[in-house]
């Protein structure tokens, strides 16, 4: 990783094949790319993050739990068809 004053890469140009939404924003069902598995949200709660900022604890459908920053983006997709 470069220094602090190096110039920043450049920004991606082309788009990505899902959308994302910010952490802050998931709920109940939203099916998120996490860990190379999609996997669908139970449960969004905020909480404070280790060093006091704003989280969202995500419980999931298929078990287990994560933390997010709030402003982390993640990576969606449109629920599965029952």
């Amino acid at each position: 990783m470069g220094g602090p004053f190096d110039p920043h890469p450049p920004r991606r140009r082309q788009r990505l094949s899902h959308p994302t939404k910010c952490a802050v924003l998931v709920g109940a069902g939203d099916v998120i790319g996490y860990e190379g598995v999609w996997r669908t949200v139970k449960e969004a709660r905020t909480d404070r993050g280790p060093m006091g900022g704003l989280a969202v604890v995500v419980t999931w459908e298929e078990g287990g739990t994560t933390r997010f920053p709030a402003g982390d983006e993640l990576l969606l997709k449109q629920p599965e068809p029952e």
